[in-house]
This record gives C-alpha cells, sequence and structure tokens, in this order.
C-alpha cells in the first residue's frame, strides 16, 4: 500500500507505551494507516524515538499538549504540510482527580475541563479544516461511562466527559454533510497504569466489579478494536453516537 492510498491518523494522549492512547494507536498502525503519536512533552516524543522505530516510517510522535492552542494548532499544521490530509482522529488525551466534590478546587475544574472537554474540541476544530476541503473525515473522542452515571468523587471528570459527549452530537451535526463522522467510545474502568493501584485495592476492585454485570474490567484492545470500527469507511452511516464499552454497568 503507497503513502497515498493509506489513511493518515492523529492520536491524542499516546505517549505511554503502556496507555490507552498508544494502544489505539498501534490498532490503526496495524490497519495500515500512518499515524501521529500525540504527546504533550518534548522529552516524551523523544522517548518514543526508540519504540516507533519498529514500525519505519508509519508512526511518528509529535508534540501536542491539548491544553494549549498554539501546541494544537501547531501540530495540526504538521500533519497538514507532512501529509497533505488527515482522516482519523482520536481525542484521547485528558486529565482527571480523584477529589470530593468539596475539596475540588477551582483549578482542578479548570485543569480537567480544558484538558478534557476544551481540548477535544479545539483538536477536532482543527481536524474538521483539513476534512472538510476532503469531503471525508472519522473523530472519535474517548468519553467514559461517568459522563452517564454519577460516580463519586469525580464530579470534575464526570462533567467534562458529559461535555464531551455533547460535543460529540453537536460536531454530528453539523460535520454530517462534509463526509466527516464524529463518534465517542465511553469505556468502563479499564485495566491500564492510571487505574492499576485503584485496582488493586481488594475493595475498591470489588466495588468496581458488583456494578460491571460481565464481571471483570475491561482492557486497551478492547477499546482500540471499538474505535477501530468507528474509524473505518463500513461505519460511514454511523455519527453522534456515544458507543458504551462498560460491561453493562450504565444498564442499571
Amino acid at each position: 500500500m503507497n503513502k497515498a492510498s493509506q489513511s493518515i491518523a492523529l492520536v491524542t494522549g499516546a505517549n505511554d507505551p503502556a496507555g490507552l492512547g498508544f494502544g489505539i494507536a498501534e490498532a490503526l498502525l496495524a490497519d495500515g494507516a500512518i499515524v501521529y503519536f500525540g504527546c504533550r512533552l518534548d522529552q516524551q516524543v523523544r522517548a518514543l524515538a526508540e519504540p516507533l522505530k519498529r514500525f519505519e516510517s508509519r508512526a511518528r510522535a509529535v508534540q501536542l499538549d491539548v491544553s494549549d492552542p498554539v501546541s494544537i494548532a501547531r501540530a495540526f499544521a504538521l500533519v497538514g504540510s507532512e501529509s497533505s490530509r488527515l482522516d482519523i482522529l482520536v481525542n484521547n488525551a485528558g486529565d482527571g482527580a480523584n477529589c470530593a466534590a468539596l475539596d475540588e478546587t477551582a483549578e482542578q475544574w479548570d485543569r480537567i475541563m480544558t484538558a478534557n472537554a476544551r481540548g477535544s474540541f479545539l483538536c477536532s476544530q482543527a481536524a474538521a479544516r483539513l476534512m472538510l476541503p476532503q469531503r471525508f473525515g472519522r473523530i472519535v473522542n474517548i468519553s467514559s461511562q461517568a459522563a452517564s452515571v454519577a460516580i463519586a468523587n469525580h464530579v470534575a471528570y464526570s462533567c467534562s466527559k458529559a461535555a464531551i459527549n455533547m460535543l460529540t452530537m453537536s460536531m454530528a451535526l453539523e460535520w454530517a454533510p462534509f463526509g466527516i463522522t464524529v463518534n465517542a467510545v465511553a469505556p468502563t474502568y479499564l485495566d491500564t497504569p492510571g487505574t492499576r493501584p485503584f485496582l488493586e485495592n481488594p475493595e475498591f476492585r470489588k466495588s468496581v466489579l458488583s456494578r460491571i454485570p460481565v464481571g471483570r474490567v475491561g482492557t486497551i484492545g478492547e477499546i482500540a478494536h471499538a474505535v477501530q470500527f468507528l474509524v473505518s469507511r463500513n461505519s460511514g452511516l454511523i455519527t453522534g453516537e456515544i458507543l458504551m464499552v462498560d460491561g453493562g454497568w450504565t444498564l442499571s
């Protein structure tokens, strides 16, 4: 497959080889795409140089801080200049805090809303400017089950993810006539470096599993496969949807 026929993808928050964003990026590479790995810090870009060698010229790490509009503009300008198009954007980067509502600070609230809701919007806006002229695009936002059901000690995070759900629907409505679909994947708890310290607590894990009818947490691969479908050309009639990948948590 030559470069001209390959999909061009950008995945934000893909700096950790053990994390969700990296796993999604790997899945898109497996489908033959050329993938830009968005990293918040320059040192993260440098750290990925070695892990990405195995993908040869189809993977590149780029500095992309979703809380910084200048960084966003620079990253998307780079993609546009190098590849002349963008077919897929996965908004995976985000922030959170395990904090009681009474203890949540204005600074925490602003940081989480900026990284999750505003960051997803600004990246989608930048992507759409590249996608509209080609009249094709796939945008997938990583939401959460916490956008649909209340979870204690996650007020700012939950609100930011609920904002992402409405952002998904609103952008889907506006950009559908241009061949751009916008969907979201909403996972339950996953086995990731970020959640592992909590899930290793037997009481916390038991509490989580009691809410998941299938009886287990999710894997990075399961979320990556959901994204793979939503960015494929077979999903062209699906837009504005929030795909729950939660083992049934939100059913009750």
